[in-house]
């Protein structure tokens, strides 16, 4: 009998058809392509402008928050303050503000007169050489004498660190102090502190040791005032086992003097009048 595919030619070709992937194939393939993608994504990472906008109100929030947090710590000081350092407090913003107005005064005094006065040279001689007293004593390089503190600080314990003494003059910064005397080196807005390993305080390349004594020339009772404020400089003192004593006087001398810093870079510069 005739072979049943003796109807197929010889010359045709056996066609076989594609075998279709088995479901566990087919999800193996998903997969990798799923974890080919992720790959990429991390290597080729993609900002869209959405994620760019999110960043931004995040550090904005984020800004918000520290600035509101420092604002209350200041507001908690002051709500803790007693009635009377409150007045005082009040008082010496008052004073400095009283001060200010009266700088105002005398600047715009000093300026009709180099404008319209006669005697212009002696005028401009005269302001130049009050502004180079001021700047010299704002610098460090000239000695100063006035009304002021003594803070003088017992360290027994030997745990106070230059973040202690750091925050003790911004406290006297804040409180209005024109010069500022540590033990012998004289500080300044440039002034660092940094901690020592066997001791004691490194100020601007100077070590120093307890007992740490501040001379400050400016308004006595404000200066006393803010730091015996509830949570001010004497109490951080007292929560390290030191003692600070604050004695005000009518004639403080801050004798320590400083080299000017040097700026290779900077020169000063003559703006032509109209421009």
């Amino acid at each position: 009998m005739p072979d049943q595919d003796s109807g197929h030619e010889a010359g045709d070709e056996l066609v076989t058809a594609p075998m279709k992937p088995r479901g566990g194939d087919s999800d193996d393939g998903a997969g990798a392509t799923w974890l080919a993608r992720l790959r990429r994504s991390f290597r080729e990472p993609r900002l869209n402008r959405g994620q760019i906008l999110a960043a931004v109100l995040c550090g904005l929030l984020a800004f918000a928050a520290v600035v509101q947090i420092r604002a209350r710590d200041a507001g908690s000081q002051l709500a803790g303050a007693r009635e009377s350092d409150l007045v005082v407090i009040l008082d010496g913003v008052t004073e400095q503000a009283q001060r200010l107005e009266d700088e105002q005064r005398d600047l715009q005094s000093a300026k009709e007169r180099l404008e319209f006065g006669a005697d212009r040279e002696q005028a401009a001689l005269e302001q130049a050489t009050q502004r180079a007293t001021t700047l010299g004593i704002l610098a460090g390089t000239l000695a100063a004498k006035g009304p002021g503190v003594r803070l003088t600080i017992q360290d027994p314990a030997r745990k106070v660190d230059a973040d202690t003494l750091l925050n003790a003059l911004q406290e006297l910064r804040d409180a209005g102090a024109e010069a500022i005397q540590l033990n012998a080196v004289r500080l300044v807005a440039s002034t660092d502190l940094l901690d020592v390993v066997s001791g004691g305080v490194l100020v601007d390349g100077t070590r120093i040791q307890p007992p740490y004594t501040f001379l400050v020339i400016g308004d006595p009772d404000t200066i006393a005032t803010a730091l015996d404020i509830p949570g001010g400089v004497l109490d951080v003192l007292a929560e390290r086992d030191a003692t600070g004593e604050v004695s005000k006087g009518p004639d403080v001398r801050v004798d320590a003097v400083r080299a000017p810093d040097p700026m290779p870079h900077s020169r000063a510069s003559r703006a032509e009048r109209g421009q």
